[in-house]
C-alpha cells in the first residue's frame, strides 16, 4: 500500500471560495495593468479579513480560497470581506460559494471533492451573490442572516445536482450601481456619465466606458 508524504493531513473546515465577478469585462474595458491592481488589491482586503484561525489557502488569478474552521467563523470572515471591498471606490463585485467539508492537505494545499465543489458553487453565483451547501446556510440563519433556499442546482463536472442557498450578507448590495461596460459597482454622485436606453438609466465609471456602450449598448446589454 502507498503511504501518504509525511506532510499529508485531512483538513476539516468551511472552504470559502471568492472571485471578483466580470473580471474578464473588467479586463477588457480598462486594460490588465488595472485588473492586476485591482486583484492585488483584493488580495489585501482578504487578509485583513482575516481573523483568528481562518487561513487564505491559495490564489489563482483573481480569486482566493480561505479555509475558516466554522460556518458561523465563515460567514463572519464573508460579510467583513463583502464590506470592505463595497468601500473601495469603483470596484468589482464579489461573488462567494461556501461549503464545509473535508479535504487533504499536503504541503500547504488543500485537495479534494470539497474544494472542488466549493470552487463549483461559487462559478455558478452571480455578481453579488453568496451561495452555500446546507450546514453553512444552517449556521448562517442562527446568526441571523438572510437565507433563500434555491433548491437542488446542477453545477458544471458534477454528476448530481447539489442543494444550495443562498446567503443575504452583503451589506452594500442595494447601495450602487453596475457599470454594464466593466462590471465595477460605482455609487452614482461618483459616476463619471450616466446614459438612458428604452427608458433605464446606465451609470458608468469612466467616459470611455460610456463611449464603448454609447457605440452599441446591445452587446453590453446581452451579458
Amino acid at each position: 500500500m502507498k503511504r501518504s508524504p509525511a506532510d499529508e493531513s485531512t483538513l476539516e473546515a468551511t472552504f470559502c471560495f471568492a472571485d471578483l465577478s466580470g473580471f474578464s469585462a473588467l479586463t477588457e474595458a480598462h486594460g490588465d495593468s488595472h485588473a492586476v491592481d485591482c486583484v492585488v488589491r483584493f488580495e489585501e482586503i482578504v487578509r485583513d479579513a482575516l481573523q483568528g484561525k481562518e487561513r487564505l489557502m491559495k490564489t489563482v488569478g483573481d480569486a482566493v480560497l480561505v479555509a475558516i474552521p466554522e460556518p458561523e467563523e465563515a460567514v463572519s470572515f464573508v460579510s467583513r470581506m463583502f464590506e470592505a471591498c463595497s468601500a473601495e471606490k469603483n470596484f468589482p463585485v464579489l461573488r462567494v460559494g461556501l461549503h464545509h467539508g473535508r479535504a487533504v492537505e499536503r504541503s500547504g494545499d488543500v485537495i479534494g471533492a470539497a474544494i472542488n465543489l466549493t470552487a463549483r458553487i461559487a462559478a455558478h453565483a452571480q455578481g453579488d451573490q453568496v451561495l452555500a451547501t446546507g450546514k453553512v446556510a444552517q449556521a448562517a440563519g442562527k446568526v441571523e442572516v438572510e437565507v433563500s433556499e434555491l433548491g437542488p442546482v446542477s453545477l458544471r463536472n458534477l454528476r448530481d445536482p447539489v442543494d444550495l442557498y443562498e446567503l443575504v450578507i452583503n451589506p452594500e448590495r442595494c447601495l450602487g450601481v453596475i457599470d454594464p461596460v466593466c462590471r465595477m459597482r460605482i455609487h452614482t454622485p461618483q459616476a463619471k456619465g450616466r446614459l438612458r436606453v428604452a427608458g433605464t438609466d446606465y451609470w458608468f465609471c469612466s467616459l470611455e466606458c460610456a463611449s464603448r456602450f454609447a457605440e452599441s449598448p446591445e452587446s453590453y446589454l446581452r451579458r
